[in-house]
């Protein structure tokens, strides 16, 4: 994740501001928040103006994945070029989903929570759409866990890397 936020930061901050570098970061699949508060811990954006950044950037894609994701899925498997990336980003998903699948709501919210490879809201919104969690039951728990994420990634960002970068 840190070569991606580098490549970014690196590619980006010439042509626009640090800001809409957080920006873009948090709403990218993989990196999102937790990319962008480490974008922004390093481009030395304060923390007050990056977590609003962040978690709008990380909100933004989260209900068109849980509202249309299944149908442009099966709209997507229809074409043969597409089908097998479609079946395979379906069945990494649910491969996660033991936590979701089991604690529905608390577990979605660690899910999207706690920073690990592979885990964040894009991955917890799809698994969500993927199972039929209901969408207010989600999207609350994608929000917490999205709060969750944002005091963890502001702690490592900002507490641990911007006292050993800084």
């Amino acid at each position: 994740m840190e070569s991606l936020v580098q490549w970014f930061t690196a590619n980006l901050s010439p042509y626009i501001s640090e800001q809409a570098v957080v920006f873009l970061i948090s709403m990218f699949p993989i990196l999102e928040l937790r990319g962008g508060l480490l974008a922004a811990s390093l481009l030395k954006v304060s923390a007050v103006q990056a977590i609003p950044i962040c978690v709008i950037g990380n909100i933004i894609p989260i209900p068109f994945i849980l509202l249309f994701i299944r149908q442009i899925f099966k709209w997507l498997k229809k074409v043969r070029i597409f089908r097998p990336i479609i079946v395979k980003l379906e069945e990494k998903a649910m491969d996660k989903s033991d936590q979701i699948r089991k604690y529905e709501f608390w577990g979605l919210v660690a899910f999207v929570g706690i920073p690990l490879p592979g885990t964040g809201a894009w991955t917890g919104a799809l698994i969500a759409s993927l199972l039929g969690v209901d969408i207010k039951k989600s999207s609350a728990a994608i929000l917490l866990g999205i709060a969750v994420a944002t005091v963890i990634m502001y702690i490592f960002s900002y507490v641990i890397v911007g006292n050993v970068v800084g």
